[in-house]
């Protein structure tokens, strides 16, 4: 009889998870492969064993960010309207980042100074804007967004997104109820702003 898996998928999103947590409340001093340990109720061995090391659980915290927006990008049902399916995956991107938000610093900023990412783990990322592209071009081809570069676009609806979604994370837009409507509000007026 084959023995049991001990570290197997939960366990390596609940190291993630709480990795992710310390890191975005402490910065990468409080990131302490013992302490991670014991706050998930695992050894340090679990965590050697699932990620090879700190180095390992860095550059795992930040594929699983950009793999977590790419799934939730994906998930965005696509309609005959590009211009409708522009604002769903804005909302998507939103969604995501609530959703994920102590992966974030991994994946924008330099949460750890001393981390690059691969090149696969950079294919992982650039995977998360693909719907977007798509979704960009299939609206010039059918005429509804001026005839320009699709990374133009592409390049300005990301920059709009990921600057409300930074400035709601860090405490800098209002905090009354109506964010949902007002980020929605900036989103479909900027789309409006490259129909032809």
């Amino acid at each position: 009889m084959a023995r049991p898996r001990v570290h197997d998928e939960a366990l390596r999103i609940r190291l993630l998870d709480r990795a992710g947590e310390l890191l975005s409340a402490h910065g990468p001093e409080g990131l302490s492969l013992r302490r991670l340990a014991a706050d998930v109720g695992t050894s340090t061995t679990a965590v050697y064993s699932l990620f090879g090391g700190k180095p390992g659980l860095v550059r795992e915290l930040y594929v699983e960010g950009f793999r977590r927006l790419c799934d939730r990008m994906e998930r965005v049902a696509r309609t005959g309207d590009p211009m409708q399916d522009l604002t769903a995956l804005g909302l998507a991107y939103r969604d995501s980042a609530l959703a994920n938000r102590h992966f974030y610093s991994i994946m924008f900023g330099q949460a750890v100074p001393d981390f690059t990412p691969d090149d696969q783990a950079r294919e992982q990322a650039l995977r998360s804007i693909l719907p977007l592209q798509e979704t960009v071009e299939r609206a010039i081809a059918g005429g509804e967004v001026v005839d320009t570069d699709p990374a133009e676009v592409v390049f300005a609806a990301w920059a709009l997104v990921h600057g409300l979604v930074s400035l709601e994370l860090n405490g800098s837009a209002p905090t009354d109820d109506d964010r949902g409507a007002r980020y929605e509000r900036a989103l479909r007026n900027t789309i409006a702003g490259w129909r032809r």
